[in-house]
């Protein structure tokens, strides 16, 4: 398998920035991965934390545990600024795949060439 596909597929299927550290290029690597470990890290603590505010009014309330009353609490305790960290989240993930994607397979495609 050439350097080209291997990187773009390392990138692409596995992790972003995987491409880039087997192709040897390791700070461009290591900082495509530390940027999308830490957006998934920020989006998981706010799901968590909207999850545990949710459970908190639920319990205030009494009430009993079905999917009725979750749905209701969750619209209750959802901001607009959680949607945009979300959102925020999301989208520098996807470019950086994008980037780690086509950025390995560049790379690769210059190794190949020499």
């Amino acid at each position: 398998m050439n350097n080209a596909l291997k990187g773009a597929l390392l990138s692409g299927v596995i992790f972003p920035g995987l491409g880039q550290v087997i192709l040897k290029h390791y700070k461009r690597g290591i900082v495509l991965m530390f940027t999308v470990f830490a957006s998934l890290m920020v989006i998981a603590l706010k799901a968590v934390q909207h999850t545990l505010a949710i459970l908190d009014k639920i319990e205030l309330e009494g009430g009993v545990i079905d999917i009725k009353t979750i749905t209701d609490a969750a619209a209750r305790t959802s901001s607009p600024s959680d949607s945009l960290i979300y959102n925020a989240g999301l989208l520098l993930i996807v470019i950086c795949w994008i980037f780690g994607t086509v950025d390995a397979y560049r790379i690769g495609k210059k190794k190949d060439q020499s």
